[in-house]
């Protein structure tokens, strides 16, 4: 026994009875009767007769040397316990003195885990475990598994402070939580390193969202759901009250794997709840997983984004009162940059009804978004997406934006985008209308020199006169200011990609003559004129309406 090398592969014994025979494909030469039971061994093949000299006289005095039979009962070292000393000695010396040993030697004790647990073997293995993880790095002197990707031992004289977390991951999930138990209870190691042990252990056991498909209902499937949803539980339990002990990157995986295996209510509040004291901190891709609804076709689980945003902001207004109320609107804002970046993803889902962006996105609140172009982007995107999407539709989409939170350039390019409901173009253009008025009346521009005789030529009288026709009386705003119409103008050109163009007065002076004046109802019951470009698009945009009614 104490020659006997480790990792070799053990002799396989196959009982039968009270006979038990090795495997092999050899017929058996040498058959031992100890008492009640007989071994069908092989003299040669596995050294038996070149190690026992009491072996090599018996069959040496045997008439048949194709096959002997002994009979060995009582023998003395058994019955004096020489055996038993010699296999404990062994135990001690070389099993528990390793680590990938004891490893294996633990993970072996699940095939009889009685016997195990009545000679102590699994209790032994656990403490020699657990004493060797708490070990400091710089005192780690034996092999262990590494395959953190980018590490090269060649590189590092130390042993890394996780070393010990991929060859506990092959562990059984009851040995695993003994140890991960007992370690937490020693205080010796960072709630961090707990945090990496049970994300490589995930990793090991859980399945990859992504790639899986929904398990099936038959026998065999649902017995391995229940075992991924024990594990899935234990995990959740685990994981340390710290905040930074995991990343919320891996809480809302194991969220969106509750979501797949069918896991309790219980498990996935206690996720939510974890998840959304850090959403602050996810990333974009932490977001995007498959959703596994069957009747939804979308491919992303928006539900589950929205129920931790909806825990998130339940948390803000409990936590952050009177004086943290800055805090909380910054992370409020961040959160909200987050999710408005994750709907411009999610837009593009072809399968996504609308009703599941309006959700999400009236989902924050006011203070959230300080301007709603990333909303604007959001809504561009899914009509892009979506070419065939009816009016009720797009009139629903468009009512989550507000088209004075829109920046001058979003707002000339909205006015040129012909994918939005007319009624969107018009509250955009009355609003920028809006703007420029409410910006000339407040801070007069200065109007000296060449300007001030531009400004002389565009003003006439009747400008300045009221217009009665069709029995409607109109009031002409021809001063609509020059300064904002300009700055529209720009910055349209700008976001579409086309040059900017310097205009001269004399340019300027003929624009102005050939202004057209637009009349929309239906906004506070008045009629606005709106400047010159937004009247050109207005009319294309008439034009192919009436052409796509015609058809």
């Amino acid at each position: 026994m104490k020659f006997m090398k480790l990792g070799t592969r053990p002799d396989t014994f196959y009982t039968e009875e009270a006979a038990r025979t090795v495997v092999s494909d050899v017929s058996s030469d040498l058959i031992i009767k100890i008492n009640n039971i007989t071994y069908h061994l092989h003299k040669l093949q596995h050294q038996l007769l070149p190690k026992c000299g009491l072996l090599q006289r018996i069959c040496s005095d045997s008439e048949d040397s194709n096959s002997v039979t002994l009979e060995l009962h009582d023998i003395p070292g058994v019955e004096k316990g020489n055996l038993v000393l010699k296999l404990e000695a062994f135990f001690n010396s070389c099993i528990l003195e390793g680590w990938k040993d004891v490893v294996v030697a633990l993970q072996s004790t699940g095939k009889l885990p009685e016997w195990s647990e009545n000679l102590g073997i699994t209790r032994r293995c656990i403490d020699s475990v657990i004493e060797k993880i708490l070990t400091p790095p710089t005192k780690v002197t034996w092999s262990y598994t590494y395959t953190r990707p980018g590490y090269s031992r060649k590189q590092h004289q130390l042993a890394p402070k996780d070393w010990w977390t991929e060859d506990v991951s092959d562990l059984d999930i009851d040995l695993f939580r003994c140890i991960i138990t007992a370690v937490r209870s020693a205080n010796i190691l960072s709630p961090q390193l707990i945090g990496e042990a049970l994300h490589v252990y995930a990793s090991r056991w859980l399945p990859n969202t992504s790639k899986s498909q929904p398990p099936e209902s038959s026998a065999s499937q649902t017995e391995d759901v229940e075992k991924k949803q024990r594990i899935l539980e234990t995990i959740a339990n685990m994981i340390p009250g710290d905040r930074e002990s995991v990343s919320v990157g891996f809480l809302l995986r194991l969220l969106s794997i509750a979501n797949f295996l069918g896991a309790s209510p219980v498990t996935k509040g206690e996720l939510i709840r974890r998840s959304c004291v850090q959403l602050e901190e996810a990333t974009m891709t932490d977001l995007l997983f498959p959703s596994h609804s069957s009747s939804g076709g979308h491919f992303y689980d928006v539900d589950l984004v929205g129920g931790v945003l909806q825990s998130f902001l339940v948390q803000q207004r409990r936590q952050h009162t009177g004086e943290e109320g800055g805090q909380s609107l910054r992370l409020i804002r961040k959160v909200g940059k987050l999710i408005d970046s994750y709907l411009q993803v999610i837009a593009r889902d072809v399968n996504l009804p609308v009703s599941k962006v309006v959700t999400l996105a009236q989902a924050l609140p006011e203070i959230a978004r300080p301007d709603h172009d990333d909303l604007y982007k959001t809504i561009n995107i899914y009509l892009k997406a979506h070419p065939d999407l009816a009016k009720p539709e797009k009139k629903q989409l468009c009512s989550i934006l507000d088209c004075q939170k829109l920046s001058p350039e979003v707002r000339a390019h909205a006015v040129r985008n012909e994918r939005l409901p007319l009624r969107t173009v018009v509250q955009v253009l009355f609003f920028e209308q809006e703007r420029g008025s409410g910006s000339t009346s407040r801070k007069p521009p200065p109007v000296t020199g060449d300007q001030e005789n531009l400004s002389k030529s565009k003003v006439s009288p009747d400008e300045k006169s009221h217009e009665t026709q069709e029995g409607t009386t109109r009031t002409r705003m021809p001063n609509v200011t020059e300064r904002s119409r300009s700055r529209a103008t720009n910055s349209e050109v700008k976001l579409i990609g086309e040059p900017e163009q310097n205009l001269s007065r004399k340019e300027l002076e003929q624009r102005e003559k050939g202004r057209m004046t637009i009349g929309e109802e239906g906004i506070s019951g008045s009629k606005f004129e709106f400047p010159s470009s937004s009247n050109k698009v207005m009319a294309q945009r008439r034009t192919n309406s009436k052409g796509r009614s015609s058809r």
